[in-house]
């Protein structure tokens, strides 16, 4: 689990760092609530050195099986910043990394 995991964290920072984010309306809120920027949520993905937790999302909206990755990581400010997403496919071959959720960590 660790391994992958792993490669998980390098497609999130893949993702974050070629700009293949999606804010969620909700991830937004957090974000404008806490004073948070995109910048300061790729900031804090880049800087990740592991997935904090991998759960399985328990929304009837998502397909069985799918997976949240939830990140705690600093910007390059220092504020610590929790988020959560997942990985979503637009077109052949082109991924994603949906941040359902973004906000300082406490």
């Amino acid at each position: 689990m660790a391994r992958e995991q792993s490669d998980a964290l390098i497609k999130i920072k893949r993702a974050a760092m070629t700009g293949r984010l999606i804010f969620s309306d909700k991830a937004s809120v957090e974000m404008e609530a806490d004073g948070l920027t995109e910048l300061d949520v790729i900031e804090s993905l880049v800087s990740a050195v592991a997935v904090y937790k991998k759960i399985r999302s328990r929304s009837p909206r998502r397909r069985p099986g799918e997976y949240l990755y939830v990140i705690q990581s600093t910007n390059l400010d220092g504020i610590f910043i929790y988020t959560k997403g997942k990985f979503v496919r637009r077109g052949e071959l082109e991924y994603f990394y949906l941040l359902v959720s973004a906000k300082r960590s406490v």
